[in-house]
């Protein structure tokens, strides 16, 4: 029988105030504050203010951490689709998917565009986000996209929360109208 290793009670507590501070950042993220403050972020997280700076050097650091978690959220999240389903179909369970997806990275989406310019951290999350879009578009879509590169960019720029956010956001559309124009613009590209 073996037994499992040992974990040292500081270095547990440690990942546990850690966790709690990216906790905490994202929940005042998702609660609408989009540019949370250390002192608030350290409040609810039941830290202080020198706890959060022992785990990050800066709020850049956090930030990574944070889309880190996003990111892992958003994997954990996706469902594939396969590709031997009728086209009708893929379109279908790929726009309503993507449109949870959306809603769900809504609120971090706002936070890290107000940030994103000037941080390479959100910059790095963002491409990793796009890429994570065009693999799931080339596998849902196989023959249809085959080698056309300008198709996948098309399909991706409407798979993005940008167009998202214009659906929602700019033109106030609910969400069930949201995806039903992503379902018409795919079947659009698509066909």
């Amino acid at each position: 029988m073996t037994t499992p290793p040992r974990v040292d009670g500081r270095t547990a507590r440690s990942e546990r105030t850690r966790n709690a501070i990216v906790d905490a950042h994202l929940r005042l993220i998702a609660e609408g504050d989009l540019r949370p403050t250390a002192d608030r972020i350290a409040k609810l997280a039941g830290v202080s203010l020198r706890a959060l700076w022992s785990h990050f050097a800066d709020m850049e650091a956090l930030m990574a951490a944070s889309g880190q978690r996003v990111l892992e959220q958003r994997d954990a999240s996706y469902r594939s689709i396969p590709p031997e389903l009728p086209l009708a179909e893929r379109i279908e369970t790929f726009s309503r998917q993507r449109a949870r997806m959306l809603e769900e990275i809504g609120p971090t989406a706002r936070a890290s565009a107000l940030k994103e310019p000037f941080s390479s951290a959100l910059q790095r999350y963002r491409r990793l986000h796009v890429a994570r879009v065009r693999d799931e578009l080339t596998s849902t879509f196989p023959e249809e996209i085959g080698t056309d590169e300008d198709l996948l960019n098309a399909l991706t720029a409407i798979s993005l929360w940008p167009t998202w956010s214009t659906w929602r956001e700019a033109m106030g559309l609910p969400v069930e109208a949201a995806q039903a124009a992503l379902a018409r613009s795919v079947r659009s590209l698509l066909s």
